[in-house]
């Protein structure tokens, strides 16, 4: 599985298994294994799921069978800082853990900024980082004016933005301003729920490349240097998800997918979503 070198020095997969709205629970747990087992390395859960004891059973049942060390998974999870002081997100992050049973995790994301609660939340992020409590920080959901003002405090530049990303919301702006400030740009939602991949030129761009149009829009991710943390409880489609590395998208066609971008969102605005 390919890897990008994030800003501190660590590496993380740019593909990997996400698990937003799907239940605590057994089914979670296997699936999770399930992936591991396939070569996924990369686990993106977060506090307001409510299944990070289900992705920890799947990780840890991944580690006690043999399939792979601790330390060659990264394991992410995020904060929901609706009103969160400075001690609260250091505990939220402690209660993260002991619920997925792990010693640390490797990036800990503010989950959405808000208005104006984000700073403290990531002064606390900070000090868990310096205390070397979690192997990299970064946010979710943070457009560019938010991103602004965090830097104007923040002694730790965040290693990840996560944010819906699709060809149909490119984040021109966004990929520009992150990149400058060597913030890796991470895609949730890249599939839009399914609703992409019914669109024609996913369907042509899919019987020529011989691939499906989800492998098509993933590859597509990839190719702009986007992670990419696609969710499915379909064993195959986390097979077929992950065979994105042995083809690749021309120029042409890349461009054609970045035109499909009409700003359309598959979840709210993060300037108008206050929790």
């Amino acid at each position: 599985m390919k890897s990008v070198k994030l800003n501190n020095g660590n590496s993380m997969p740019m593909l990997g298994y996400g698990v937003f709205r799907v239940e605590d629970g057994k089914e979670l747990a296997d699936k999770v294994y399930f992936a591991i087992e396939q070569g996924y390395r990369s686990i993106d859960t977060a506090a307001i799921y409510g299944n990070e004891a289900s992705v920890g059973q799947g990780i840890n049942r991944a580690i006690e069978a043999g399939l792979v060390k601790r330390e060659e998974l990264f394991v992410t999870s995020k904060v929901w800082n609706a009103g969160l002081t400075f001690e609260q997100t250091k505990v939220a992050y402690q209660e993260s853990l002991e619920k997925m049973k792990l010693e640390y995790l490797d990036l800990y994301l503010i989950h959405w900024p808000g208005k104006d609660k984000f700073l403290e939340a990531y002064r606390a992020l900070e000090e868990l980082y310096k205390e070397k409590k979690v192997k990299a920080i970064g946010v979710s959901n943070f457009q560019v004016h938010h991103l602004k003002e965090l830097l104007s405090t923040a002694s730790v530049v965040p290693a990840v933005n996560q944010v819906e990303f699709h060809p149909r919301l490119i984040q021109a702006e966004l990929r520009a301003y992150t990149k400058e400030k060597g913030i890796h740009l991470e895609a949730w939602s890249p599939l839009m729920n399914g609703e992409l991949l019914a669109q024609p030129l996913l369907q042509e761009l899919s019987a020529r490349y011989g691939k499906s149009p989800a492998q098509i829009v993933l590859r597509w991710d990839i190719q702009h240097d986007v992670i990419t943390i696609p969710k499915s409880m379909t064993d195959k489609r986390i097979v077929d998800n992950k065979e994105v590395f042995d083809f690749e998208i021309q120029l042409e066609d890349m461009e054609r997918l970045d035109q499909l971008d009409d700003g359309t969102r598959s979840g709210p605005h993060p300037d108008e979503f206050d929790f």
